[in-house]
């Protein structure tokens, strides 16, 4: 694949006024999600519950792509249709998660590297056949006493290059997400510290690998105090913080952000985007989303696995994108909360 294809589908994936539906919990994470609204985690739900996202009718005017995760990409809805096909017709780019998850970082108690290199040329082969066009790696970094270490920062810096340059050579955009947690008692003030230190490494082990920066996107987290932080930052606060940090790590040739929403619920994840985007001041790439939780929580209640709530589900997700849509551009204001009373034109194929 060109150098210019793979830029193309990067600035694709941050198209005006759209961002990413991030659908690639494994079996384990969307287990917790399950059982919160008492839905069984069996493989027929799981693909059904997919399927509600990707045929909500009206999902490609807020969101460009989807990550998926290796059962789905294999799936096919109730009429025998590879939910590839339904990801097709609604003109989403599809991706795919290819880290195997955070294990122990020997040496380093307390701290997690992300596994899941053993192989990987092999599988990007495989999953660019089936039709991804995109792929994820996420790492990990916990704040605590003591916490960062630079062998944590180091180790997992160098396996998301490692992945970003095999994503390029197999002609797939990769999606780099270094994630500081929310967990912990941290100011904002520690978490742009350690924000920072984190995405210099990230870029400095890409350059290294030789990574195209044309033909990725980053998947940051805000800067944000800690969950347990007796003082919460202010909204713009966050936005400057988050933005501050932003312009001195990431290259200007990077075609756009897309932000994990991390513990944040969904309107904060919402409100705290469209603050970003209402900054003052240029910035060289696109402030998008990449969005799993805070695009699907309440959906999730809405549907609580019954098909008679299929339509329920999907109106609750197309208004959550359709927020999102919003902040991308800026344009977010509260009164966009209130959901439709009709359906948003979702179907089951």
């Amino acid at each position: 694949m060109s150098t210019s294809q793979l830029a193309r589908n990067a600035r694709a994936l941050v198209a005006a006024a759209k961002g990413l539906l991030a659908a690639d919990e494994s079996t384990g994470t969307i287990a917790k999600r399950f059982d919160a609204v008492g839905i069984e985690n069996s493989e027929a739900n799981r693909r059904r519950y997919r399927q509600l996202l990707f045929s909500t009718t009206d999902v490609a005017q807020y969101i460009s792509g989807v990550i998926l995760y290796d059962e789905t990409i294999r799936q096919q809805a109730d009429d025998g249709t590879p939910l590839m096909d339904l990801i097709g017709r609604q003109g989403l780019i599809p991706g795919i998660k290819v880290d195997t998850g955070a294990r122990p970082l020997a040496g380093s108690p307390g701290e997690l590297v992300t596994e899941g290199l053993d192989g990987l040329r092999e599988r990007l082969v495989d999953y660019r056949a089936l039709g991804a066009r995109f792929a994820k790696w996420r790492a990990v970094i916990r704040i605590g006493l003591g916490l960062p270490t630079a062998a944590c920062i180091e180790a997992n810096a160098s396996a998301l290059a490692r992945y970003a340059a095999l994503c390029q050579e197999k002609g797939l955009v990769p999606i780099v997400e270094p994630e500081v947690l929310m967990d912990g008692d941290h100011t904002i003030e520690r978490c742009f510290e350690v924000t920072e230190a984190v995405q210099h490494a990230v870029f400095a082990s890409l350059y290294r690998y030789h990574i195209a920066f044309e033909e990725m996107l980053l998947k940051p987290n805000m800067v944000l105090a800690g969950t347990m932080c007796p003082r919460r930052a202010a909204i713009r606060e966050v936005a400057e913080a988050t933005l501050r940090c932003l312009r001195r790590t990431v290259p200007a040739a990077v075609p756009g952000i897309v932000f994990l929403s991390g513990g944040q619920d969904e309107q904060a994840a919402t409100v705290h985007l469209n603050a970003l985007n209402t900054l003052p001041g240029p910035h060289p790439w696109p402030l998008s989303f990449s969005y799993g939780r805070a695009l699907q929580a309440t959906a999730l209640a809405a549907w609580r696995g019954e098909p008679e709530r299929v339509a329920a589900g999907q109106r609750a997700f197309s208004h959550r994108a359709r927020c999102n849509s919003a902040a991308r551009e800026g344009r977010y204001t509260p009164e966009l909360e209130q959901i439709p009373s009709q359906p948003a034109g979702g179907h089951r194929p």
